[in-house]
């Protein structure tokens, strides 16, 4: 079956349910606050159980994340609006300027696979050629941005605490993004001051870290493995389909029960990007329904984790490799 069918097919899921959603959203953040605030109680106790408390919470901040991802999309609730300042909201949480990353998110799903639009919304990417052809500084700088070290634990500091204070990525699109990117910051500035003022660093070293960082490396960690496993599709400008690549491109995380509840069954990730008006609660129901969706792109947890070897697309073999299956390439 055409990618291009499974977007019709699909429509049918895309309707929100205002219930489920408000549901959703009460078993998420009343959960985060709860064990926030038990962690920041826990500090008088010890500050390492306070730490582990947090550590956990990280969970409930990685769903948030992926309730503002369905509001980005429209998809959470009918009432846009509504679903917007959810979003920006839930982006003081998430150290995440609502309408940038909405901006920014919606090229990657208009670009993802794309070999003559890389840049936006994705993880830097090289071909066999390209990598070929930089300098020794070019390819050592490369090793580094994919080595797992860099690309799971600096950068997902430095995107969360420092990319997203500014409007990267829309720095001349205008004042909207500016808006969104300094109000989200004065709002995490009033709330980061209120808890130094009530409580102390402590609570910043304990509560606030551990959860905010756990959660960043788990988003950067799950962006990687939906589009950067061997199978995946990149094509030139003249050969992209915008439905093939998002089918072929994007994979199937099929997760145990209780990591597809945390990830808000983002891992269904194909399908999201064949519909991305599909609230999460309704994807499991389109795999349940279609059984080709459900075995197609599918990767387990267990098989990810090889996932991290792979470096480079090469368009002879059109599969990504890792610098040491690269090196037998031939030119």
């Amino acid at each position: 079956m055409q990618a291009s069918e499974w977007t019709r097919i699909l429509v049918k899921y895309r309707e929100p349910i205002l219930t489920r959603s408000i549901f959703e959203l009460a078993v998420t953040l009343g959960p985060f606050v709860a064990i926030w605030a038990l962690a920041w109680w826990t500090l008088a106790i010890s500050p390492w159980l306070a730490g582990a408390l947090a550590l956990v919470n990280s969970a409930f901040l990685v769903r948030l994340f992926m309730i503002q991802h369905d509001c980005g999309h429209g998809a959470f609730f009918r009432h846009r609006p509504l679903g917007d300042w959810i979003g920006r909201c839930l982006g003081v949480l998430t150290l995440t300027p609502y309408d940038v990353w909405r901006k920014n998110h919606s090229i990657h799903h208009a670009t993802t696979g794309n070999l003559d639009r890389r840049g936006t919304g994705d993880l830097p990417t090289l071909t066999v050629r390209e990598y070929r052809e930089k300098s020794w500084l070019g390819r050592a700088m490369y090793r580094l941005v994919r080595n797992p070290v860099f690309l799971f634990g600096i950068a997902p500091v430095y995107l969360f605490f420092l990319q997203n204070r500014l409007p990267i990525g829309q720095m001349r699109a205008g004042r909207r993004y500016w808006l969104s990117a300094l109000a989200t910051n004065a709002a995490i500035g009033v709330v980061l001051a209120l808890i130094v003022w009530l409580g102390g660093l402590e609570v910043l070293l304990f509560v606030f870290l551990p959860t905010t960082i756990l959660a960043a490396i788990t988003g950067v960690w799950f962006f990687y493995v939906q589009h950067q496993f061997e199978d995946t599709v990149w094509d030139s400008e003249e050969d992209w389909n915008l439905h093939d690549a998002a089918f072929s491109g994007s994979s199937h995380y099929d997760l145990p029960g209780i990591l597809r509840w945390i990830t808000a069954n983002i891992g269904v990730h194909h399908v999201h990007h064949l519909a991305s008006r599909i609230p999460f609660y309704r994807l499991g129901e389109a795999i349940r329904d279609h059984d080709l969706l459900a075995q197609s792109k599918r990767i387990t947890l267990w098989e990810s984790f090889r996932c991290a070897r792979l470096h480079l697309w090469d368009e002879k073999s059109r599969r990504l490799m890792s610098f040491a299956d690269a090196r037998s390439v031939t030119a």
